[in-house]
Parts: structure tokens; sequence; C-alpha cells
């Protein structure tokens, strides 16, 4: 797989310059919401994707039990810092659609890149 197609750098890079994007096109307005919105997920998809890169590398029938775990830490991860970020008083609006729309997006690259580290490892068999 090539250097510039591997998943951190994507999901990094893309989230980023989708934030930095939308902050110069007139966007500032709605930071720091829409960093924080962007924040979390990132953060999830991060770590989620070091996590099966590792299950992989060491008993590639872990993975599905990587990512059910993973998915029940960060439904209670993402419950508290919402709630935080309320208490805080920040603007759930802004906030809530920036997490929903890099959380669904965070996901479907991850899942285009877990398809991807399956068939490989069923091409290598």
């Amino acid at each position: 797989m090539s250097r510039l197609l591997r998943p951190l750098p994507v999901m990094i890079g893309g989230c980023l310059a989708s934030w930095l994007l939308v902050t110069v096109a007139g966007g500032a307005r709605w930071n720091p919401e829409l960093a924080l919105g962007m924040a979390a997920p990132l953060a999830s998809a991060v770590l989620t994707w070091r996590l099966v890169e590792r299950a992989h590398a060491v008993a590639p029938q872990k993975v599905t039990n990587v990512l059910i775990g993973g998915f029940i830490a960060k439904m209670l991860f993402f419950g508290i810092y919402i709630g935080l970020l309320a208490a805080l008083g920040f603007r759930l609006r802004v906030f809530v659609v920036s997490f929903a729309v890099y959380f669904i997006v965070l996901h479907a690259v991850e899942a285009g890149y877990l398809r991807r580290l399956f068939a490989g490892a069923l091409l290598t068999r």
C-alpha cells in the first residue's frame, strides 16, 4: 500500500484540511465548536485504527472483538465528551452537526480501509 494512501494520514489530513477550508471560507464564527466536533471522532478513529492494525498483525481473528470493544468505549467517551461540552456552555447545534459529519465520514473511511485490510489478508493466503 502506498505511503500516501495509509489510513492515518488520510484521516488526519482530511479532517484538518476540511476544518481549515470551512474556517477560511467563512466558518470561523463556528469555531471552537467546529473543531471540537471534529476532535473526538478523529481521536477515536485514529485510536481504533491503531488497535485494529495491531490486532490484525498479531491475531486477525480478534479484529471483530477489538471493534466491538472499541464501539463500547467510544459510546462511553462520546457521552462524557458531549455532556462536558454542554455543561461548559458550547453551542451544541454547531458542535452536533460537525460531530455527526466527521463521525460518519471517518467511519466510512475506516470501513473502506478495513475492507482493504481484509482483502489483502485473503490475497496473501
